[in-house]
């Protein structure tokens, strides 16, 4: 089982880098064919596409990361380093949308003559390219928010070259320069509505917000029910990664026990927090303690 994991993972990490060669290839070739051409489109499709290698590229290196051993100076090892490349990744694509959405009216405004021979043949380029890479990684995607941003990129960058493709045909045919515009803009937009997601979820966990999907009442009805616990308190509870949850809490005992006792009971909450997608749980028994008895501690 081990070993067939350790392969699996090996692969996932060699699909990521020939993903990360294959795309920055095109990037190349399109911001090249866009100053050729003239046209806004290819070097949006570009920026997408160079938006995927920096992607892919933080992928691969917290993925190379996160299997390092937790030490003593890191105790939860490097595991958090998939949520600040993900955090990254996001704000990078909302950056670049902006700058392109605000070029693309430009262009809509004031149409350029474009070689649309160069378009076409890149989007074509460019929709090989990111349906290769998007077959490499889409196994990792289920398993991991790195990768499924990773996918998601490299699935819209097929996407949008399928409309730079449409573009560069309707110009080549039609003499429809503004189309040029029309498509940076459709890019821009779709990139702010891929990456606002992402870029919120990246926010909560980085920020320590609980959990959206464990209900807090629930959870704490359900421990305070066991045999001998008073009061639960002092409860905080925070993703560590996108599926890794940590719960730490205060409880007030009824009465003086002993520990075997408390062992039992912290069975049944370790039971009850599984079953709520809880992983790791801390508990602090305590008994005629004067501390603060709310569920929600403040610091001040």
């Amino acid at each position: 089982m081990g070993e067939h994991h350790h392969d699996h993972g090996k692969l996932k990490g060699r699909n990521l880098f020939l993903s990360v060669a294959l795309n920055l290839g095109i990037t190349i070739a399109q911001v090249i064919g866009g100053i050729l051409s003239g046209s806004m489109a290819l070097i949006s499709d570009a920026l997408h596409n160079f938006s995927d290698v920096l992607s892919l590229l933080i992928t691969y290196i917290t993925y190379k990361l996160a299997a390092k051993e937790n030490t003593i100076k890191h105790t939860f090892g490097y595991q958090r380093g998939e949520i600040l490349a993900a955090f990254v990744n996001s704000v990078t694509l909302l950056i670049i949308a902006a700058f392109l959405g605000f070029e693309a009216i430009n262009r809509m405004v004031h149409p350029h003559t474009i070689d649309s021979v160069i378009v076409i043949w890149l989007a074509v380029a460019s929709i090989v390219v990111n349906g290769s890479s998007v077959l490499l990684i889409k196994s990792g995607a289920k398993e991991s928010i790195n990768i499924k941003s990773a996918y998601l990129h490299l699935f819209t960058d097929m996407l949008t070259s399928v409309a730079v493709l449409v573009g560069g045909l309707l110009m080549k045919y039609f003499g429809l320069y503004w189309v040029d515009g029309l498509v940076t803009l459709v890019i821009a937009l779709y990139l702010i509505y891929s990456s606002w997601a992402l870029f919120i979820e990246s926010i909560n966990i980085i920020m320590l917000f609980s959990p959206a999907n464990i209900d807090i009442n629930l959870l704490t009805g359900k421990i305070e029910a066991i045999e001998g616990i008073k009061n639960l308190h002092h409860l905080h509870l925070w993703q560590l990664t996108d599926n890794k949850i940590n719960m730490e809490a205060h409880i007030d005992l009824k009465k003086d026990q002993a520990i075997s006792v408390f062992e039992s009971q912290l069975e049944q909450i370790q039971v009850i927090a599984r079953s709520m997608g809880i992983d790791h749980v801390t508990i602090q028994p305590e008994f005629n303690s004067r501390d603060d008895k709310n569920l929600i501690h403040n610091h001040s």
